[in-house]
């Protein structure tokens, strides 16, 4: 029999970069949100890498970019937002208008559904699908549950895949709400306390 070892998680470098958005483009081919932003077979993968790209170089120097094999798992997650926070920078210089439109519908969406109160907001998780079933995923999703906790906060997650609802339920997460429009989406919240 053989023993299962912890997976190594480290916090995401600059040099990380390359290799968290390749697999997360990787990862998620097949999401409905993702194919709903960019349903073009010819534009996914660029248009995805720079989403996906966007996203890393937002949250990179709040170290809470949680890795295992320096980016063949990767784990997003987004602290309480602080006083004086800045907004979210444009994606206007990597998108055409179009693809523009629905990034922005889709956020419009998740954020009206998101609470009112602090949290900690799991954004992304994904694994290179040439190292899935590993439990990676769920190693790095705990690191973001544990800061949640010794802040006394809930953690917050949005999917648009219904497979992975049930995957979520098990972990410990419960729906909180859902909305159909633009893609139809579960919010889910898992208390940390």
């Amino acid at each position: 029999m053989f023993a299962v070892t912890a997976p190594e998680i480290t916090v995401a470098t600059a040099e990380d970069r390359g290799r968290v958005v390749a697999s997360l483009v990787a990862a998620f081919t097949k999401d409905p949100v993702l194919r709903f932003l960019f349903p073009d077979d010819a534009t996914y993968a660029p248009y995805a890498g720079a989403f996906f790209g966007h996203l890393f170089d937002k949250r990179l120097p709040k170290a809470t970019i949680w890795t295992v094999e320096r980016g063949a798992s990767v784990a997003i997650w987004e602290p309480p937002a602080a006083e004086g926070d800045a907004p979210d920078d444009d994606l206007a210089d990597r998108l055409p208008a179009d693809v523009l439109r629905r990034v922005r519908a889709y956020d419009r969406a998740v954020h009206a559904a998101l609470p009112a109160v602090p949290f900690w907001y799991l954004g992304v998780l994904g694994t290179h699908p040439d190292h899935a079933g590993h439990g990676w995923g769920h190693a790095l999703m705990r690191v973001g549950l544990d800061r949640a906790a010794a802040d006394g906060l809930p953690a917050v997650l949005e999917t648009s895949n219904p497979d992975n609802v049930e995957v979520y339920r098990r972990a410990g997460w419960e729906v909180a709400h859902r909305f159909a429009e633009p893609v139809p989406t579960w919010v889910m919240r898992q208390s940390t306390r």
